[in-house]
């Protein structure tokens, strides 16, 4: 029997995963307190219970009793069991509580950035126990299931590092999170070309005008290169995401076909990944 336990930082998107197993075929829990984990772990001892693919949502929300949580993980070792903790940075988390107008689980009359800090003190045990780490900063929930399908149902072989690679303007700013930033300002610019103008880089004539300068397919070699030669070494230092800015002057024709064939050669390579084309329906309004 396969056995998940989803847990992680509130806000992070926990909800939405377990949701997305419940899709796929697995039996889901979500919120069971952690006082009675062990009560289901007999339960699907029994052999007249039939659960293949079981995931439980245990998190903060089970209160004091969370402190069992730690004492019933060394008795999982029958089972396949994997920890997917799900992780956020706090400016993010921050954002969601106040969109959502929910209140964070350990906020009582304290600030959530409080409730936060205290919130990763209590989970740095289980993170380190952690057999997969998501951090959705940069993950729409729409991503989340296509994310979960790749590591649980596709075997990918999650290598603990999800890659963003954000298509950006220049004249809209540069992404203040970004880790890398490529310009690809250097390629000749469709825009200019009246007949290719009104499409973004996803079409197949602006795909081509890109990739027939031999400069671009030089950068795209040399980038591929360098990318798949650095993702290594952070995975090995501990980092779990990695976003990649890639800017011409809208962030709509050279930095999308560069943005996916990048993706692309990532995906190739079984890294988790996705696109965000940050400014490519700005540039599409006002006609560039």
């Amino acid at each position: 029997m396969e056995l998940i336990i989803v847990t992680g930082m509130s806000g992070a998107g926990k909800s939405t995963a377990i949701k997305c197993f419940e899709d796929i075929g697995y039996y889901c829990i979500d919120n069971l307190p952690p006082g009675l984990l062990n009560n289901f772990i007999e339960l699907i001892k029994d052999k007249t219970h039939q659960y293949q693919k079981v995931v439980l949502g245990i998190d903060i929300r089970g209160g004091e009793s969370f402190s069992k949580f730690f004492e019933t993980l060394d008795t999982l070792h029958e089972f396949n069991s994997t920890i997917l903790f799900f992780e956020c940075n706090d400016t993010e988390l921050i954002k969601r509580f106040k969109e959502t107008r929910r209140n964070h689980p350990l906020a009582k009359g304290t600030r959530i950035q409080e409730a936060i800090e205290k919130e990763r003190q209590i989970l740095e045990k289980i993170k380190q126990r952690a057999g997969y780490i998501v951090d959705t900063t940069h993950i729409l929930p729409k991503d989340t299931k296509e994310l979960i399908i790749d590591i649980f149902e596709e075997n990918i072989g999650f290598k603990g590092l999800v890659i963003t690679i954000v298509v950006f303007g220049f004249k809209y700013g540069m992404p203040i999170d970004a880790d890398l930033v490529f310009d690809v300002r250097f390629i000749k610019n469709p825009y200019y070309d009246k007949d290719l103008r009104p499409y973004t880089g996803h079409h197949q004539s602006v795909r081509d005008f890109v990739l027939q300068e031999q400069d671009a397919n030089n950068f795209l070699d040399k980038l591929k290169d360098m990318i798949g030669f650095l993702a290594p070494l952070y995975i090995k230092e501990g980092k779990n995401q990695l976003v990649i800015g890639i800017g011409c002057t809208g962030g709509k024709h050279r930095s999308v076909v560069v943005a996916n064939e990048l993706e692309h050669y990532l995906k190739i390579n079984k890294y988790v990944t996705q696109v965000e084309y940050r400014d490519m329906e700005k540039d599409t309004k006002r006609g560039k």
